[in-house]
C-alpha cells in the first residue's frame, strides 16, 4: 500500500498542506510542536478514522476553525487505486468516504488501509495496566478478522448486561443465561488471541534480535484463566466472588501478555532503550501479520525515531525496514543531519521534508 498524494485542512496546527509522497522512506524533521507528528496522524485518520492519541475529532480541529480535512490518495500494491476522504465538523460530525462512497458504519473501514505505527505513546503497553495490553490486541485482531471484531462487541455488550445484572442481586438462573452468550463469545475471543500471540511470539524474537544485534532475548506469552481451565468453570467458581463485589470478576476481559527480557519481567529489568526495542520488534511482528493477511504491504509510521533508541539500534532498523519486506515508510525526527547520516550509512532511498509551523517543504531527496 503507498500513499501518493496527501492534503491536509485546518487539522491541529496545519492550515493547509499538499503533499507528494516516495513510495520508500518518507522523512519529516523540525522542532519540537512544528506539526510533524500530526502529518503522521493525518495518515493514521485514514486507516482507522481516529487519532492515533487520545483525542477526540473535535481536539483535532485546528483552532479557530469549524471543521478540518484529511484527504489521502492511495495505490495497492497491485496498482489499484483508493481514495480515503476524512472530515470533521463541530457541527455535523464526523464522515469518511472511500472512492467517493460514505460509510454507514466506521468499523466496516477497519484493515482497509493497513497501517502500523510505532511511536512514544506504545510505552503503556509496558509500563500501565493489563487493559493497554488487550486493546493492543483487540485492534490488531480486528484489523484482519471481522469474526473476532463482531465477537469482542457482543462480549463487551453482554458484559455490561451482566454487571448491571449483578447490582441487582439476582438469582442464580437469571444469571445464568448471561453466562452462556459470554461463553459462546469469549471461548472465540479466547481461541483467537492465543492463536495470534502464538504466531507472534517467534517474529518478536527474531526481530529484537536484530536490533540488538543478539545481545538479549526476548519472550512473549498470553496469560488468561482459560488456559488451566474451561470459561464455564471460571465463571462457576468466581460466581460468589462477582454477587459479593457486583461486577464480574472474571473472563478473557482480564487476560493479559506477558512480556519479559533474558527471563525476567521487561517492565522491571529492561531498560528504557531495551523495552523501546521490544516495543519496535513487536510492532514490526504486527507489520509482517497483517502484510500476510491482507496481501500487501502496509504503511509503517515511525514517529520521534530516535525516542529512548540509540544511533547504533536505529541505524539496525533503518536497514531493516530498507529491505523488500517493506514498503512505504514515514518517519519523524527532530534532527535532520543524524537522520540523514543514519540513511545514507543504511544506503536507503529517501525524501526528506523540512516542517516549520504546521508547513512541509521537501529538502533533499537521495536515490542510489
Amino acid at each position: 500500500m503507498i500513499l501518493d498524494n496527501l492534503s491536509i485542512i485546518n487539522f491541529k496546527n496545519i492550515a493547509e498542506i499538499q503533499i507528494s509522497l516516495s513510495q520508500g522512506i518518507n522523512c519529516f524533521v523540525g522542532d519540537n510542536g512544528a506539526g510533524k507528528t500530526n502529518i503522521l496522524d493525518a495518515v493514521h485518520y485514514l486507516a482507522a478514522a481516529r487519532s492515533m492519541h487520545t483525542l477526540t475529532d473535535s481536539q483535532c480541529i485546528r483552532h479557530g476553525e469549524e471543521s478540518f480535512l484529511v484527504d489521502g490518495k492511495f495505490r495497492r500494491d497491485d496498482e489499484r487505486k483508493e481514495q480515503v476522504v476524512c472530515a470533521d465538523a463541530k457541527r455535523g460530525g464526523k464522515t469518511l468516504k472511500r472512492n467517493g462512497k460514505e460509510y454507514e458504519r466506521l468499523s466496516e473501514h477497519v484493515g482497509i488501509i493497513p497501517t502500523v505505527v510505532v511511536s512514544p505513546a506504545d510505552s503503556v503497553l509496558i509500563s500501565d495496566a493489563a487493559e493497554e495490553r488487550r486493546r493492543f490486541l483487540n485492534a490488531f485482531l480486528s484489523t484482519i478478522d471481522r469474526g473476532y471484531l463482531a465477537a469482542l462487541i457482543r462480549y463487551n455488550q453482554v458484559l455490561t448486561e451482566r454487571n448491571k445484572l449483578l447490582k441487582m442481586h439476582p438469582d442464580e438462573l437469571m444469571l445464568s443465561i448471561y453466562d452462556e452468550q459470554l461463553i459462546e463469545q469469549g471461548e472465540l475471543i479466547f481461541a483467537r488471541r492465543k492463536a495470534l500471540v502464538e504466531r507472534i511470539e517467534p517474529l518478536v524474537a527474531d526481530y529484537y534480535r536484530l536490533l540488538s544485534e543478539d545481545r538479549e532475548q526476548v519472550e512473549i506469552r498470553y496469560r488468561s484463566e482459560l488456559e488451566e481451565r474451561s470459561f464455564r468453570e471460571v465463571l462457576q467458581g468466581a460466581r460468589q466472588k462477582d454477587f459479593a463485589n457486583e461486577f464480574t470478576t472474571s473472563g478473557i476481559h482480564r487476560d493479559d501478555l506477558v512480556l519479559k527480557i533474558g527471563g525476567y519481567p521487561l517492565r522491571k529489568y529492561g531498560s528504557q532503550g531495551q523495552q523501546k526495542s521490544f516495543l519496535v520488534a513487536l510492532k514490526l511482528a504486527q507489520y509482517t501479520i497483517l502484510g500476510e493477511e491482507r496481501g500487501e504491504r502496509p504503511i509503517l509510521l515511525l514517529d520521534d525515531l530516535f525516542d529512548k533508541l540509540d544511533a547504533r539500534r536505529v541505524e539496525q532498523l533503518i536497514r531493516l525496514v530498507s529491505g523488500e519486506k517493506f514498503g512505504q515508510i514515514l518517519i519523524t525526527d527532530c534532527n535532520p543531519t543524524r537522520l540523514k547520516r543514519i540513511l545514507e550509512a543504511a544506503q536507503s532511498d529517501y525524501k526528506l521534508y523540512t516542517v516549520t509551523e504546521g508547513e512541509a517543504l521537501e529538502a533533499s531527496t537521495n536515490h542510489d
